[in-house]
């Protein structure tokens, strides 16, 4: 099983994942987060797989949010994939500093499916 814990403030986008990547795949146990405050209180219980996270949400952004799982030795080296509909230059470009890919909303579950296997793999691949 793949844990993935999806972060948005929009309850919509949580559902629309979580029932994509589990319809394609029974191999995914997806968790819900509805912003960064929640997402950071949940990894005190939860280690998930990979985090999918949104940039823009209004308690806690996504730049902060990956600050707080960096910082946190038990969770720092869980991957992360901004799922935003930010669509600029300078958020990509800085994302590659703290997050292993970015992909722009809306996206094709098959897509998404493809995008977090390759990252886990390449994760995999530098652990040896």
């Amino acid at each position: 099983m793949v844990k993935v814990m999806v972060v948005d403030d929009n309850p919509d986008i949580i559902f629309a994942v979580k029932k994509g990547l589990e319809s394609l795949n029974k191999g995914y146990e997806v968790i819900g987060a509805g912003g960064g405050q929640e997402c950071v209180q949940l990894l005190n219980q939860e280690k998930p797989d990979l985090i999918l996270l949104d940039i823009m949400m209004p308690d806690m952004d996504g730049w902060d949010v990956v600050a707080k799982v960096r910082e946190n030795d038990q969770i720092k080296e869980v991957p992360i994939i901004f799922l935003t509909a930010k669509d600029d230059a300078v958020s990509k470009g800085m994302a590659k500093l703290g997050v292993e890919d970015y992909i722009v909303k809306p996206v094709n579950i098959q897509e998404l499916d493809k995008r977090i296997k390759d990252t886990l793999s390449q994760i995999a691949q530098k652990k040896g």
